[in-house]
């Protein structure tokens, strides 16, 4: 496992600001034929942001439809797994309608969306949990969908690329570069680049141009603002640590951003090792700790010495991703977080021994994250409280599952 350390919390003024500045990370690097688009989006943002009657239309579609509150889980079984000594709660995503946090963003950007007057939705998606959360706002709210997948996604992920399509999306098979993640969102980007009048691009995660990072990750805030509601009536006091995976980061800024200013909740983000940093193969961003431009912002991103993007892995098909949200890059420079990665055989463990602990089957994208309680456990104190984000749940995993796991 590798571990960069930091600890703290910055002064007010020379935190994220409204703008999306989080120090040297963020900004628009795009073509300027996206600029005006981008400052639309961004104004049309800040206003719905602060209209009663979006919250209130969002609201009810997390209630009346996607399900929310979602559970917050103790997990007893594992508690006496790892000695007993602490206890673990789960922050049930896995729960929400159509099996992970991706639902809370895609949301929130088709009404944003209608508000502009877009009649037409592109996305991209690794996983296959964002392309799926879009094709679902779009069918609710009839409007056309287009997902990039990369080829070798569309293959490990076959359920849910029969899902989106049952839903009436197009899924359209990138075959460049390394058929994965980055190379989708690359090609969501050149379709963007010719219709953006008439199309808006949903971004699943916290990457991209301001005002995407931003705008995702309060939209997915509502997993950390539940959380600290339940914690607080369960225990009475706020967690001592938050653990949650970090491909791009959204499920983990979600749940981390309601409790940034408690210096004393720990926030742990696990990246994706693969087959071990030596090695190459791995999507662990943050751990290698390289600044460049990549997709649009400034972040940390998987680079050659001489700047060009390498390829990303991980059996995790949305973690295998080169680059992380420039507001965990934030975090990470400025100590407020501490990140993590571990490899790929360490997530399968940690699934199987949560499935059968728990009878809850995690992603394998979560897995990394309960991976990182079995190892950090035995190091916490007497009665300390984790929360994990339980981001999704691993129906969509199961064939990949079968190649690794002998049951």
């Amino acid at each position: 496992m590798s571990t960069t350390e930091t600890t703290g919390l910055l002064p007010a003024d020379q935190r994220p600001d409204a703008q999306g500045h989080d120090g040297i990370f963020v900004g628009r690097y795009v073509p300027e034929t996206l600029m005006t688009t981008l400052i639309d989006l961004e104004e049309e943002y800040n206003k719905v942001w602060q209209d009663e009657s979006f919250h209130k239309e969002l609201n009810e579609l997390f209630t009346e439809y996607a399900g929310r509150a979602t559970p917050l889980t103790r997990a007893k079984r594992t508690e006496e797994f790892l000695g007993g000594h602490i206890r673990v709660y789960l922050k049930r995503e896995d729960l929400l309608h159509t099996g992970a946090h991706k639902l809370n963003n895609t949301l929130g950007q088709v009404l944003l969306a209608r508000r502009l007057g877009k009649k037409r939705i592109i996305a991209e998606t690794g996983a296959g949990q964002h392309g799926v959360a879009t094709a679902t706002a779009c069918a609710l709210f009839g409007l056309e969908c287009v997902v990039y997948m990369g080829k070798e996604d569309t293959e490990r992920q076959a359920l849910n690329v029969f899902r989106m399509r049952l839903m009436g999306a197009k899924v359209v098979p990138v075959t460049s570069g390394t058929q994965t993640l980055k190379d989708a969102t690359n090609e969501a980007m050149r379709e963007w680049l010719s219709t953006c009048e008439e199309t808006h691009y949903i971004i699943g995660s916290c990457v991209g141009p301001h005002p995407f990072p931003r705008m995702v990750r309060d939209f997915q805030s509502i997993i950390g603002r539940e959380a600290r509601e339940q914690i607080l009536k369960k225990e009475g006091r706020l967690p001592d640590h938050i653990v949650a995976c970090v491909g791009g980061g959204s499920n983990s800024l979600g749940i981390f951003h309601p409790f940034y200013e408690d210096a004393d909740v720990k926030f742990w983000g696990v990246e994706a090792e693969g087959d071990g940093i030596a090695t190459g193969q791995h999507a662990a961003t943050i751990t290698t700790a390289k600044v460049g431009v990549f997709q649009g912002s400034k972040s940390y991103v998987l680079q050659t010495e001489d700047g060009q993007i390498t390829p990303a892995h991980s059996i995790s098909a949305g973690l295998d991703y080169p680059g992380v949200g420039p507001e965990h890059s934030f975090y990470a420079k400025t100590g407020r977080a501490k990140y993590v990665s571990i490899t790929d055989t360490e997530a399968l463990a940690a699934l199987q021994k949560t499935s059968e602990l728990e009878g809850i089957i995690p992603a394998l994208e979560t897995a990394h994250a309960m991976a990182q309680l079995y190892k950090m456990a035995p190091s916490l104190p007497k009665d300390s409280i984790v929360l994990i984000c339980l981001s999704g749940r691993g129906d969509k995993d199961v064939f990949s599952l079968m190649e690794h796991i002998d049951v």
